[in-house]
């Protein structure tokens, strides 16, 4: 079984394991516009694409749709909400919540914390 504690800084690790949430607007892959794939922080899993970012106006990294199979899903009723929580499939950490009220197509807004996240470029090479 992995130690998060030792993997992970304090705040990733309240976020990915105690369902924490960052301060809006704080996080560091919030205005990230680069070409890649989102990974979950704990486990490297691929879960998001760079082409299903937009720019929701909510404070988080915002997503239309997630890499196939690589979220799970449980109702969240804590702070008097009801809510979706989003944890990845792979390891189980918490990532953020999805809400139906998305701009594009696929009507869904993946509301993700940074500090859950990592990011890889794309390669640029040809």
């Amino acid at each position: 079984m992995t130690d998060w504690r030792l993997k992970l800084t304090p705040e990733q690790f309240h976020i990915c394991w105690e369902k924490g949430t960052e301060r809006p607007f704080s996080g560091g892959l919030l205005h990230n516009r680069k070409t890649g794939i989102y990974h979950c922080v704990c486990c490297d899993a691929p879960l998001f694409e760079s082409s299903a970012k937009f720019d929701s106006g909510c404070g988080w990294p915002s997503f239309d749709r997630a890499v196939p199979d690589a979220i799970r899903y449980e109702e969240d009723l804590r702070h008097g909400m009801r809510r979706v929580e989003i944890l990845c499939a792979n390891c189980g950490s918490h990532l953020g919540h999805v809400f139906p009220d998305g701009p594009t197509e696929t009507g869904q807004r993946y509301c993700v914390n940074s500090l859950a996240l990592e990011f890889s470029e794309a390669d640029k090479t040809p």
